[in-house]
């Protein structure tokens, strides 16, 4: 008997906007889902944490716009911050969803690309944020072993909240 197929949700996190895909362990296909509103890097929490538990979403991934060479940038430690405000927004709600953080270096320069190719996009300023979430999650299981567990901190008593 086979084990359940993991439902997964990722995450292009940005300051106005956050692109939203949706895929599963068995098919490995992603498939973009929305685009939420963000207020400087915050969500509606509500509505997020709502999309999670309706859909019933196993894991979690928010990527991580890093800098060419690897390194943090200011974007990337926000999306971090972000990262662990969910894992524990998630666990207050006791949800047993995990979060992940992953590299999606170049991942929008990419969905522009594959956008303008397969003719979703009709003008430069369309939204992409959600197939920039999809090649994250495709990135995702192509290489399911550089996704970082976000702990929760009610993994670890001793952090306090950011």
């Amino acid at each position: 008997m086979t084990d359940k197929p993991t439902l997964i949700l990722a995450l292009d996190f940005g300051v106005k906007k956050m692109g939203m895909a949706l895929g599963n362990s068995l098919s490995k296909d992603a498939r973009p889902f929305d685009i939420l509103a963000m207020n400087n890097g915050q969500p509606d929490w509500d509505n997020l944490l709502g999309i999670i538990e309706t859909w019933k979403i196993d894991e979690v991934l928010v990527g991580l716009p890093l800098n060419m060479d690897g390194t943090d940038s200011m974007l990337s430690k926000r999306a971090h911050k972000f990262a662990r405000r969910l894992s524990h927004r998630l666990g207050e709600r006791k949800h047993p969803a995990k979060v992940f953080t992953y590299d999606e270096r170049l991942s929008s320069a990419e969905a522009r690309s594959l956008a303008w190719e397969r003719g979703w996009m009709q003008n430069e300023r369309d939204p992409i944020d959600d197939i920039a979430a999809c090649i994250l999650l495709d990135g995702y299981f192509y290489a399911p072993e550089l996704a970082q567990y976000v702990g929760s901190y009610h993994d670890n008593p001793t952090k306090g909240k950011d």
